[in-house]
């Protein structure tokens, strides 16, 4: 029987298999971040790159703000250049994550996107902080 998953045949084994592998280069689950945010170095940082009042009312603890839209250079100078950077917004339904990462991206940042955003993060039971962000320079 034919219908809409098994209309279009699935990739041969070893395509998947390197798709699949290279995914983790491009995205990171919610559960990842935690785990690797409990350590004193992660070895990223995490921006919330949605609004401020998003940002106000609960975001994940140790992320940085900074919206995507305000991703430039200067705003990074404080950042060494290898830095790696991993970018959530609302959810899977808000693609701010991915302008975030082609913004990142573009400036030469190494980036990583945690597509569940804080949907994801709430929906694995983890806690918010809550407060306004400092101000940028």
């Amino acid at each position: 029987m034919t219908n809409a998953v098994t209309a279009v045949p699935p990739a041969p084994s070893a395509e998947a298999l390197a798709h699949f592998e290279k995914s983790f280069a491009f995205e990171t689950d919610c559960w990842d971040v935690h785990q690797a945010m409990q350590s004193d170095d992660p070895g990223f940082v995490l921006l919330d790159v949605r609004g401020p009042d998003a940002f106000a009312e609960g975001h994940v603890p140790g992320a940085r703000h900074l919206m995507h839209g305000k991703i430039v250079g200067s705003k990074l100078r404080d950042d060494p250049e290898g830095t790696l950077y991993v970018v959530y917004c609302a959810g899977p339904h808000c693609n701010g994550a991915a302008r975030a990462a082609v913004r990142l991206a573009g400036l030469g940042r190494p980036v990583k996107v945690m597509p569940g955003g804080i949907t994801g993060w709430i929906d694995e039971g983890f806690a918010l902080e809550t407060g306004a962000a400092e101000a940028a320079a």
